[in-house]
């Protein structure tokens, strides 16, 4: 009698996820790479054999195909919370005295105090052991959904094994995701090689690649992650030092750096040893998480805007170095402002080479009285942007010069303009190729058209080349695909793919094109607020100052930029040009399309197939209904998608009436 391969395939599945635990999480492997190898293509070859016994938690699904991510978002069902930063063991000591004023009668607070990994935050959440979804922390509330690359990441597990006494129906993990400094090294190295563009840290090249939309393209890169919050909505939990064993037990990947401090003079003491030690590590750390352990006192500090008052962190300063600087040239920015920068003999700092450091506007220049000759002090800010701190002034040559702001633009040689009462200078020919490069990066930029395939080094060579003088042009850049065909290492499929992405973005909504525009001081909140309220580009651009300012948070500034902007005829011929290609530049305000859900109340649980869960929301909100994120006497239905968590079973306990998706769509249908 034939043996059924399931039974092969579950011991198969078993033994590559405690390998991969073992490779992985605690960097013990007991297997050979190529006896690994055996085992793994055993797998896919019995799955391939039998389709029907594939699951999502197989170790063959972690990178599934070649299919495009859509990053659709995913609210949070707890904010993530930023924290609030300490510089000085004085904040930190304040900090703890803030923290006794709120508990009563504490004379010592227990803290977990955790390294500040540099990397990228991210929420898992699992249904019944099983990862569900994983999601960027976005603006706190809505994150953005990157579970198909985030399964790529061997360290993270698809599924948990059970522990007795604990349900575990549905938890949400947040961690840090990173690459460790030598991946990152060789990474660039190999970029460089192949004539890509390198990155410039580590956390830069995990944020870049967590956003790639090809899956496959993600598993090539060496990420990992580390675990450092678990929240169980069927369990009741004591302390975050516990919750930090029992994702280790559950098979997560923790920092093992971690520690349990009785009073602040351990934390201080923490504090001070891991700034010493800090590059001595594998991957970049730039501070100490300090948290109070019990979850109780979390409960009762509670939050205060948008940061936990259980929770700080201390941040190391930033690391200086100094070096001569030769010359200072001046960037024209995409809205025309000149910004100078320091050109430094090159000298490695906090991880990388910095041959370049900005110097912010003329007045800084004035206040440091910085000059071509000197000899600089450079800090990265945040660890991430160069910038100039001090000159020492010991080491200056008696022969150097106050530096004086250009009077012509360095690139086009037009007159520059500088506003009255503000510091920056400005050239005014909208025509300056420097202003034209950044207007086409904003505007083809994610969170504007969101036009992928079309960055820096494309948009350099299309305006190099005449083919893009302004965006609008990018709209015709289809009648151009058999020229563009034959630029050399382009070619017809990564021409084509730009040419879908073009179109795709015609999509997008008004206040996307309206942000995409680069009207100065027009950032996407106020690009909202102003596409909100004004429905059109017709009505914006007919409006007046007085008008403008009615708006919420809009403010003079804004106002005056939008009439200067509006009144530019290239603009207005731009934007003429945009509607004719079939841009967005008005929108209708959604109104109740039927009264069917009146008065009814759903509840969400489980992936659906069919849509996002946050479209289903707005279906129904559309035709009348209200969604609520928890299950109660009032709640009328439950919409159960894939691996629904525990609203179906508070729903099954409160006898609410279950619906399947395909039941929803008929409703609305």
């Amino acid at each position: 009698m034939k043996t059924d391969p399931l039974i092969r395939i579950e011991e198969l599945r078993k033994l590559i996820k405690e390998h991969d635990h073992n490779y992985f999480v605690l960097a013990q492997p007991i297997i050979s790479d190529y006896d690994y190898d055996q085992l793994f293509n055993e797998l896919r070859l019995l799955e391939k054999e039998n389709p029907r016994y594939i699951t999502h938690d197989s170790p063959t699904q972690r990178v599934g195909s070649d299919i495009s991510n859509e990053f659709n978002p995913i609210i949070h069902k707890y904010p993530m919370l930023s924290l609030s930063n300490t510089y000085s063991e004085d904040e930190l000591i304040d900090f703890d005295r803030r923290v006794k004023d709120v508990l009563p009668n504490m004379d010592s607070v227990e803290y977990v105090c955790e390294l500040k990994i540099d990397g990228v935050s991210v929420s898992l959440r699992y249904y019944n052991g099983i990862l569900q979804t994983a999601a960027t922390r976005g603006d706190g509330t809505v994150g953005e959904d990157i579970t198909n690359n985030v399964k790529t990441i061997r360290s993270v597990p698809l599924s948990i094994k059970k522990i007795p006494d604990y349900k575990f129906s549905e938890i949400e993990i947040r961690g840090e995701i990173y690459m460790e400094i030598e991946q990152f090294n060789r990474l660039n190295e190999e970029r460089e090689l192949n004539g890509e563009k390198t990155f410039a840290n580590p956390r830069n090249s995990t944020a870049g690649t967590i956003k790639l939309m090809n899956p496959k393209l993600v598993a090539r890169r060496p990420l990992q992650i580390f675990t450092y919050y678990f929240f169980s909505e069927s369990d009741e939990l004591i302390s975050h030092f516990e919750n930090l064993k029992l994702l280790e037990e559950l098979g997560f990947r923790v920092n093992s750096n971690y520690k349990l401090c009785k009073s602040m003079d351990d934390v201080l003491d923490y504090c001070r040893e891991w700034e010493k030690k800090r590059d001595f590590l594998p991957y970049e750390i730039d501070g100490i998480v300090v948290k109070a352990n019990s979850l109780k006192h979390q409960k009762v500090l509670g939050n205060i805007a948008k940061s936990p008052r259980w929770a700080v962190a201390f941040k190391f300063k930033a690391k200086q170095e100094k070096t001569r600087l030769n010359k200072i040239t001046w960037q024209v920015g995409r809205t025309g402002t000149l910004t100078p920068v320091a050109e430094l003999d090159p000298v490695f700092l906090a991880g990388s080479t910095i041959s370049r450091a900005t110097l912010h506007n003329t007045d800084e220049i004035k206040r440091k009285d910085i000059r071509e000759g000197d000899w600089v002090i450079i800090e990265k800010g945040g660890d991430v942007i160069p910038k100039v701190v001090a000159v020492d002034l010991e080491k200056r040559l008696p022969d150097t010069k106050i530096a004086e702001p250009p009077d012509k633009c360095p690139v086009c040689n037009s007159k520059l303009f500088n506003p009255e009462n503000e510091v920056a200078i400005y050239c005014e020919n909208n025509s300056c190729p420097a202003q034209i490069k950044g207007r086409l990066e904003h505007f083809a930029a994610r969170g504007a058209m969101d036009i992928t395939g079309l960055g820096e080094s494309l948009i350099n060579l299309f305006v190099n080349l005449g083919y893009l003088k302004n965006y609008s042009d990018i709209y015709h850049l289809k009648e151009k695909r058999d020229e563009l065909i034959k630029i050399e290492r382009l070619g017809a499929k990564s021409i084509d793919n730009l040419l879908k992405a073009i179109e795709d973005s015609i999509k997008r909504p008004f206040d996307k094109v309206l942000f995409a525009l680069g009207i100065r001081y027009v950032g996407s909140g106020a690009s909202k607020k102003l596409a909100d309220h004004f429905l059109s580009i017709d009505s914006l651009s007919k409006a007046s100052k007085e008008q403008i300012e009615e708006v919420s948070e809009i403010g003079p500034s804004i106002s005056n930029s939008i009439i200067r902007f509006f009144s530019d005829l290239n603009n207005k011929k731009n934007i003429e040009r945009l509607k004719q290609a079939g841009l967005k530049l008005s929108f209708e305000k959604k109104k109740i399309s039927s009264n069917i859900f009146s008065g009814k109340t759903f509840v969400l649980t489980g992936t659906l197939s069919s849509m996002p869960r946050e479209e289903a929301k707005e279906k129904i909100i559309f035709n009348g209904g209200k969604v609520t994120s928890s299950v109660s006497k009032k709640t009328n239905y439950v919409i159960a998608g894939e691996y629904p968590g525990s609203k179906y079973i508070d729903a099954q306990k409160l006898g609410i009436k279950i619906i399947t998706e395909n039941e929803f769509l008929e409703m609305i249908w």
